[in-house]
């Protein structure tokens, strides 16, 4: 109990002399420190959406409208707005309390924000409309054609300065739908090396009655749905073929790092770690706040950012049928697996990102704790007509088995997962 008291912010006692007050200076300077670091990131987050949605744009791109356009009107005696400068500030609502020289700056800082506005919803038009291109793909490698090189520069000129990593994305033109005649013969080219005479056939048989009957009409569902979205077949790819996926996961998905491949600095395990650890929040930090590159090939035509978002703070959570994908805004420690257990490891302290030193200590006293070590263990997915079987050992005489089947029955209890530990006796003689 002394951990608990010691966690609470403030505490007081009813005693017959008053109010006993007593105040944890340490516990309320990290909520302070708290509260302060989520105000950073609330701030840091809303900054790049501005940043964002105004690109090609910019705020110094701004500036520059706003002075070249009121210089041009007071000095040059020109009015650019063709009367609109002069109408706008004899019906402003402030008319009768502002100066005649005030109503003419603040006409013409609305004239001139919605002249930047309108030039900022062109330049990304245009760079929507060039990206739409695709000639740039059938270049010969290593030789551009003209036409290429002037569309190249074209699009170096409405991309814009300095992109940040979510620049692109309001710019990226929508996956296109293939027509179905262009579909149905590239499916049967590429399923022709897999049949015989016979078969492709009876396939090319298929795949025109396909074409004249059921295809127009999937056809126009899926113009209807990429009018909609950005992209007509991400998110079933992400359903149907990743989230219902059955096979291993940390080969065929995951993503990992190491920290050197030829050069290894020192041999302490923990250390390694450390650094490793410690220079990957660093790339989370840039990553938050959108001061990583976007990636793009040629250095000039961008690809699409989204799944940076999900490089950290995501899980996916596994289901019967499908898995489910769960994002959390902020996280600040890490999940560390050592000998069949996981460790909850913290990151921060006083509001900063603990340092490569701090953090190899942390991973020495996972490496120093032997208490209830599991010896090993195995796991597979659940296959589509059969039972997925795992098993990990808990010590020398305690094994946990975990029964899973996608088809309901008395066993699975409605094909739910279902866990079995078993003391055998002895457990060396079941091997």
């Amino acid at each position: 109990m002394a951990e608990a008291h010691q966690a609470v912010a403030f505490q007081f006692t009813v005693t017959p002399d008053g109010i006993d007050l007593h105040l944890c200076h340490e516990a309320l300077r990290q909520v302070y420190l708290s509260g302060l670091h989520s105000w950073k990131k609330r701030f840091i987050r809303f900054k790049n959406g501005v940043m964002t949605g105004v690109y090609p744009g910019s705020p110094s791109g701004l500036l520059v409208v706003l002075v070249g356009y009121m210089s041009t009107t007071k000095y040059a005696k020109i009015d650019p707005s063709l009367g609109m400068f002069t109408k706008l500030s004899k019906h402003l609502p402030i008319s009768k309390y502002v100066t005649e020289e005030g109503q003419r700056i603040v006409g013409g800082v609305l004239i001139g924000t919605g002249l930047w506005i309108a030039v900022t919803f062109v330049m990304r038009n245009v760079l929507k409309y060039l990206l739409s291109w695709h000639g740039w793909m059938f270049n010969r490698h290593g030789s551009l054609s003209l036409k290429t090189k002037i569309w190249l520069v074209l699009v170096k000129v409405f991309s814009g300065p300095k992109p940040m990593l979510y620049s692109f994305q309001n710019s990226i033109p929508r996956l296109p739908v293939p027509p179905i005649k262009d579909t149905v013969r590239s499916y049967l080219e590429s399923a022709r090396p897999l049949m015989d005479d016979e078969q492709y056939k009876r396939m090319e048989g298929l795949a025109k009655d396909f074409e004249k009957n059921l295809g127009p009409k999937l056809q126009w569902y899926l113009k209807l749905k990429s009018w909609w979205a950005s992209n007509y077949v991400s998110d079933w790819w992400e359903e149907y073929i990743y989230l219902r996926g059955r096979g291993p996961i940390m080969v065929n998905s995951n993503y990992y790092a190491m920290d050197f491949l030829y050069v290894i600095p020192t041999t302490r395990q923990a250390a390694r770690a450390g650094n490793s650890i410690h220079a990957i929040m660093m790339y989370r930090r840039k990553l938050d706040r959108a001061q990583i590159k976007p990636l793009m090939v040629l250095n000039t035509i961008p690809m699409c950012s989204s799944q940076y978002e999900r490089m950290f703070n995501t899980s996916r959570v596994p289901g019967v049928e499908t898995d489910v994908l769960q994002h959390m805004n902020e996280s600040k420690h890490i999940a560390v697996y050592h000998k069949g257990r996981f460790f909850k490891v913290w990151l921060f302290y006083d509001g900063r990102l603990l340092l490569p030193r701090e953090i190899e200590q942390q991973i020495e006293r996972i490496l120093r704790h032997p208490e209830y070590v599991t010896s090993g263990g195995g796991f597979g997915p659940v296959a589509d007509d059969g039972y997925g079987v795992s098993y990990i050992i808990l010590g020398e005489d305690l094994i946990n088995f975990h029964i899973s089947s996608k088809h309901s029955s008395p066993e699975t209890v409605g094909s739910l997962s279902v866990g079995h530990s078993q003391q055998l006796f002895p457990l060396k003689e079941q091997f």
